[in-house]
């Protein structure tokens, strides 16, 4: 059976390769510890988990649910981002309930990208941002982050024609992999090209909640004049450790908000009730838990870092998200170092040229993993170094 030629541009998925890979050495009896996923070790904290059971067993919430979310889970988004970054965001017009952000994120593409459109999007990257412009027959422009830049794009760099194709310009800070963060003046400046050009600015802002040395991660929306320009993705899956029940949100320019909508509404049919119950008393009572969380990945950080001087191997020192990004040694290139690290060690780390050209020569390494897994990890590379 041949396959629509809208996937012949769809390579496999980062994510699923690892877990492959995983399950190759696990068959081999290899005890594999993964550092490649960033799905937190540490469960749903049980007021969400007894939230949501309570809430199942409500038959009011069996039926079909609302489209957009309901009006209590979007107000309770709205009161987040009141409290967290001083954002007045109006429920029904400028929130939309989502099946994780990654839905979201694909699904805005689909929504505004015509065959031949550019998008704009940062290399290295979270997958989806290329991957979703070439399903809908658009060109992903690449944005270098590299360190000459601090990992920021050099708007300058772009061409004024690709400016006036492109439909999206996707950034996300604390960004995954390099755990950089953007400041306000950095995002001033995107707003700025997003109003000379008409593009529509998206910040994936899944990991704010995770900054570290002091640092504060804003949000793109309090930038003056965002909102006429701009949309935001967040998840509750890292900051509440709710990755498996796939709950997130976009807010932002109604427009947008309106077509992101649209595109949604022919495709699913919104999210269990229940869950978004959950999502309520997620974010109106979990502040004290994520508080809780940064300092878990702050200290594996700390330590990881340390492990890593010791080794003298190279990287990015992360002010947010829970990743490392590592440069590998030697001439290794990514897939070769991460294939290194599995084959002698049973350690698996992402590549970093699965995150674009710009990736090559990197790994990145998850904080999602409990002490002890992280400490004997680097005890199985110190009791063996590479290259010897």
């Amino acid at each position: 059976m041949k396959q629509a030629r809208r996937l012949d541009n769809a390579p496999p998925y980062l994510f699923v390769e690892i877990e492959n890979k995983i399950k190759e050495a696990q068959k081999k009896g290899v005890d594999v510890i993964n550092l490649g996923i960033g799905d937190p070790d540490i469960s749903t904290p049980d007021f969400i988990v007894n939230k949501a059971i309570e809430a199942i067993k409500n038959p009011t919430y069996h039926c079909y649910p609302e489209y957009d979310g309901c009006i209590e889970y979007r107000s309770a988004v709205a009161r987040y981002y009141k409290r967290r970054f001083g954002v007045e965001l109006d429920p029904e017009n400028e929130i939309v309930a989502l099946l994780g952000s990654k839905e979201g994120i694909a699904h805005i593409f689909f929504a505004l990208v015509n065959d031949g459109d550019f998008t704009l999007v940062p290399d290295p990257q979270y997958p989806v941002y290329r991957l979703a412009t070439s399903l809908t027959g658009g060109i992903p422009y690449p944005m270098p982050l590299i360190p000459e830049n601090g990992f920021l794009p050099d708007f300058s760099m772009i061409p004024i024609e690709v400016l006036k194709r492109t439909k999206i310009l996707f950034i996300n800070y604390p960004n995954n992999p390099t755990g950089v963060v953007a400041n306000l003046d950095f995002y001033k400046k995107v707003i700025e090209i997003g109003k000379k050009y008409e593009i529509l600015i998206c910040n994936d802002n899944a990991y704010s909640e995770f900054t570290y040395d002091g640092v504060v991660a804003p949000s793109l929306l309090q930038v003056e004049g965002a909102m006429d320009t701009a949309i935001e993705f967040h998840s509750l899956s890292k900051s509440y450790n709710m990755t498996g029940w796939r709950l997130g949100y976009a807010v932002g320019n109604s427009d947008a908000i309106a077509k992101l909508k649209k595109m949604k509404h022919n495709i699913d049919s919104g999210i269990f009730t229940a869950l978004q119950v959950a999502g309520i008393e997620a974010l109106d009572n979990g502040d004290s838990f994520i508080k809780n969380m940064v300092k878990i990945y702050e200290r594996r950080k700390d330590y990881v870092l340390g492990c890593l001087d010791r080794l003298g191997w190279e990287y990015v020192r992360p002010e947010g998200a829970f990743y490392i990004w590592v440069k590998a040694p030697g001439q290794y290139s990514s897939s070769e170092f991460a294939s290194l690290l599995l084959k002698k060690y049973g350690i698996v780390v992402a590549p970093g040229n699965g995150y674009g050209d710009y990736g090559e020569g990197y790994i990145r390494i998850s904080l999602t993993i409990s002490d002890e897994r992280l400490k004997e990890a680097f005890e199985r590379v110190n009791s063996n170094p590479i290259g010897k």
